[in-house]
């Protein structure tokens, strides 16, 4: 037991360390394959028109204006509203289609993210254990602890 504080702030560590390298390289991935679609954001998207869809926002730009697309092809009807004889029914699916491709790199690029933030979380937490542990080897924690008195205890 005199060593769990030990291995946990070198497995903490290991393990955030680990997390932030996997969370950069998953948003690289993902940043990368977009930008190797070559796709511009429309002109006519809510926001960042004409810039390179290759992160987070711009594929969220992007999937907004194929939503807006795709609700002008089907006459403001979705896919599933569209009789399945109507011509424009494959032009709203293909559009749908995209439109969740781009939600799911958005989904990529928040999980990456959070992978980062978390494996932080986890080495600060293990360099704490760390100095906590070196501390208390040492003796050097405060006496003992403060008794507060309540009305209670009188």
């Amino acid at each position: 037991m005199r060593k769990m504080p030990r291995v946990m702030s070198i497995t903490s560590i290991v393990v955030g360390v680990v997390a932030v390298i996997i969370g950069v390289g998953v948003y690289l991935m993902v940043h990368f394959e977009l930008a190797d679609q070559k796709i511009t954001v429309s002109q006519d998207a809510p926001f960042l028109a004409g810039d390179e869809v290759d992160g987070p926002f711009s594929a969220y730009a992007e999937a907004m204006a194929i939503n807006d697309h795709a609700k002008e092809a089907g006459g403001g009807r979705t896919y599933a509203e569209i009789p399945q004889d109507d011509p424009t029914r494959e032009t709203v699916m293909t559009a749908d289609f995209l439109q969740a491709s781009l939600f799911t790199s958005v989904v990529a690029f928040g999980v990456a993210a959070l992978v980062i933030a978390l494996g932080v979380v986890m080495v600060l937490f293990g360099f704490t254990f760390m100095e906590l542990d070196r501390r208390t080897r040492k003796g050097n924690l405060p006496a003992a602890p403060v008794e507060f008195v309540t009305p209670e205890s009188n």
